[in-house]
């Protein structure tokens, strides 16, 4: 079995120019890294990328990679990507999720709760391991913040989830209470199981911290009279043939060594 998120059924008022602006960056970003080759891109995760050791001042880089002050790869950091699916992966939910966001914040507000939300999620995982001499890379910190408050925003929407088992093909409604939920808990529970150490893997904690703050950062983000908790706009758990794919009425179209967040 398996599922994938499409999009969601909430509507928008404006444009969602930085979610857009955000993804095109990343893209852009990851073409450079693999414009410079396997050495060069290596290099550049750990120029540009968030190493606990480094950061608190526990080791030093050599001087050909100190581009940037240690404590500006927290944001540079997020607009590297360990590979296509990573980069893949994290667009999509930020294409699925950030546009309500942004929707529920404007454009100014909403870019500085990423940012910070990214923050949050590198300093989690660097706490949970500060002696890591591996860099972490990568936007899900960031995306982790939007999702929890898109939580908090609409945990009643529906996201329009493909789930295919064997030669079935079906689309069905998940309110984002179950989608964001089970997503939060299985970082924990994999951040649980996962020992910190130098070989890299998966970033859990930085989702984690990136999660609660987003959750905590969307009240004093948000705008004035924006409502949390709000409704649903389609019937939760309706099934559908892959077909309907393009018939959405939703928001949004259809979509190393080192720690990946």
């Amino acid at each position: 079995m398996f599922f994938i998120p499409l999009y969601d059924d909430n509507p928008t008022r404006r444009t969602p120019v930085v979610t857009i602006a955000l993804i095109a960056l990343c893209i852009l970003v990851y073409g450079w890294q693999v414009s410079l080759g396997p050495r060069g891109g290596e290099l550049a995760v750990y120029a540009y990328g968030v190493v606990p050791a480094v950061l608190f001042g526990y080791a030093e880089l050599p001087d050909a990679l100190q581009v940037v002050p240690s404590w500006a790869t927290v944001a540079t950091s997020m607009f590297l990507h360990g590979g296509v699916l990573h980069l893949g992966g994290n667009m999509l939910y930020l294409w699925i999720f950030g546009n309500n966001v942004e929707d529920s914040m404007g454009r100014g507000r909403f870019l500085l709760f990423y940012l910070l939300c990214g923050a949050a999620a590198a300093l989690t995982q660097s706490l949970a391991s500060p002696l890591s001499e591996v860099p972490m890379l990568g936007a899900s910190g960031a995306i982790g913040g939007v999702l929890g408050a898109y939580l908090v925003l609409h945990p009643r929407a529906n996201v329009r989830v493909l789930m295919w088992i064997i030669i079935f093909v079906r689309l069905i409604n998940v309110p984002a209470l179950i989608v964001l939920g089970v997503w939060f808990l299985g970082q924990i529970l994999s951040g649980v199981a996962t020992p910190t150490s130098d070989e890299g893997g998966v970033a859990f904690w930085a989702h984690v911290g990136g999660f609660v703050a987003g959750a905590l950062l969307v009240f004093p983000f948000k705008r004035r009279g924006v409502e949390v908790l709000e409704p649903a706009h389609s019937t939760p758990f309706a099934v559908m043939p892959a077909s309907a794919a393009v018939r959405r009425r939703g928001s949004v179209p259809d979509a190393g060594n080192r720690w990946r967040r």
